[in-house]
């Protein structure tokens, strides 16, 4: 069983930036993937980033050049960092983990986080 613990989610101005972490627990398969997804009001959910089991980093288009997916091994931790957020980036943010070779589909998730609210205001 694996625990997943968003947090770092809140309230900012458009421009502004913010750095959600994920804390695991539990039995974390070798080499698997970790990502995030996002669920906007009234949308369904959809990727935003991965890293894979190879340290490959992916990202949706529109998130691309703001947005910085990390991990640190040691503290089990996953974070992104967002950086000029935009009102349509306005969610609640969810941590994933799946298999070693892709995490870009709600179908890859093995297990998800609770999630943590993200609002920007224009």
């Amino acid at each position: 069983q694996v625990q997943l613990v968003e947090s770092g989610g809140g309230s900012v101005q458009a421009g502004g930036s913010l750095r959600l972490s994920c804390a695991a627990s539990g039995y974390i398969y070798p080499g698997s993937s970790m990502g995030w997804f996002r669920q906007g009001p009234g949308k369904e959910r959809e990727w935003v980033a991965s890293v894979n089991g190879a340290g490959k980093t992916t990202y949706r288009d529109s998130v691309k050049g703001r947005f910085t997916i990390s991990q640190d091994n040691a503290k089990r931790t996953l974070y992104l960092q967002m950086n000029n957020l935009k009102p349509e980036d306005t969610a609640m943010y969810y941590c994933a983990h799946g298999p070693p070779a892709d995490l870009s589909t709600i179908p890859d998730v093995w297990y998800w986080g609770q999630g943590t609210q993200v609002t920007v205001s224009s």
